[in-house]
């Protein structure tokens, strides 16, 4: 598709968002940022300060430090003013959550948020849109093989208020610029693993409460693990290379949790789990959970009952298009486990390890 000059990236603050800024701007290209008013401005500044000057204290500081533009999904004047002039929109954002009080704004995010970017885009001539979908809109064979991007699902399919919502956007993202003649690209990271995963996702959960001996048994699952820097390649090389209209799943390796926790042992020192729960112990944790912290508490549940039905099935996918058509590179899962279980320990999410201290990866 040729060269990119300057990019506007939703979600720039967040795990996926980081990584890809930070690749664009490695690779010489400009970027505009859309950063929410009252989203962290430190990590941000810190891709565009080459001199790392003292961290912003405000996000309207590291506006004017930086290229960013200060708004959220909702606001379709900055959406304008901030593609205006850029040759490639990459749309990161959005409300990642597996379980919500009010999942009204899960959509408003999700659906509607993604509608405004592509309006923007459309309306400011932008060359390229890469949108952010999720392996999680994508259907799994019922025989257990791993999925791809042309595996039959449906809306029905889809669990969790989370998966429906950007399943919706995708199709609604797809119509409109199938419509209006978009040069629109989907990609589907898998589930990402690095360092900077401040929220933490659900997996840098995993890794967390692995570190602080909290994963005394596991689930009879599976996942599709990348290393979130082949995951922000991933993005611009689909913007470089990706056929309009294209999917391309961004993933690489097949593991099931037992396996993961294998991993995350032979990186830290710390013993794997080796009692496996059934399915219906952790449905009736997440029941007694999901009532408890969200309906009683308000708080969002440690075993929420999405997540537990999404484990039902294992998350194996099949991303040998992105490999062949994108060029995606396929870097070891190991490193990048330890490179999220170094950036917890040093940035106070659980106490430090000897064998992080000394151990190879």
């Amino acid at each position: 598709m040729g060269t990119l000059s300057r990019a506007f990236v939703t979600g720039a603050t967040g795990f996926v968002g980081y990584h890809l800024v930070s690749a664009l701007l490695r690779r010489g290209v400009a970027v505009r940022a859309l950063v929410r008013p009252r989203s962290p401005a430190s990590d941000l500044v810190s891709l565009y300060d080459a001199r790392r000057e003292a961290p912003c204290a405000t996000i309207a500081e590291a506006a004017a430090r930086s290229e960013c533009v200060v708004g959220d999904l909702a606001d379709t004047q900055v959406l304008s003013d901030g593609i205006s002039g850029c040759d490639t929109v990459y749309h990161v954002a959005a409300d990642y959550r597996l379980w919500a009080r009010d999942p009204s704004a899960m959509y408003r995010t999700n659906v509607e948020g993604t509608m405004n970017v592509l309006r923007a885009a459309e309306e400011a001539g932008a060359a390229r849109i890469v949108y952010t979908s999720t392996v999680g809109t994508l259907g799994i064979p019922a025989d257990g093989s791993a999925g791809t991007e042309d595996t039959p699902v449906r809306l029905e399919d889809m669990v969790g208020h989370y998966k429906r919502s950007k399943f919706v956007a995708e199709a609604s993202a797809r119509a409109y610029a199938g419509e209006r003649g978009l040069n629109l690209v989907v990609v589907y990271p898998s589930t990402p693993v690095g360092e900077r995963d401040k929220r933490p996702t659900p997996t840098g959960r995993i890794v967390v409460d692995f570190l602080k001996g909290r994963l005394p048994a596991y689930v009879d699952t599976g996942l599709n693990l990348v290393d979130v820097r082949d995951v922000a390649e991933g993005h611009i090389l689909a913007a470089e290379r990706g056929a309009p209209g294209r999917g391309y799943i961004l993933g690489n390796t097949n593991l099931t949790l037992r396996d993961v926790l294998a991993e995350l042992a032979a990186v830290t020192g710390e013993p794997a789990p080796t009692v496996r729960i059934p399915y219906w112990c952790a449905f009736a944790v997440a029941v007694a959970d999901t009532f408890w912290s969200g309906c009683v508490r308000g708080r969002e549940p440690r075993a929420s009952l999405d997540a537990v039905r999404m484990a039902r099935k294992c998350m194996f996918f099949d991303s040998s298009r992105a490999v062949r058509e994108l060029q995606m590179p396929q870097s070891p899962i190991r490193p990048a486990l330890r490179r999220s279980a170094e950036w917890f320990v040093a940035h106070g999410y659980c106490a430090p390890r000897t064998a992080l201290a000394g151990g190879q990866a």
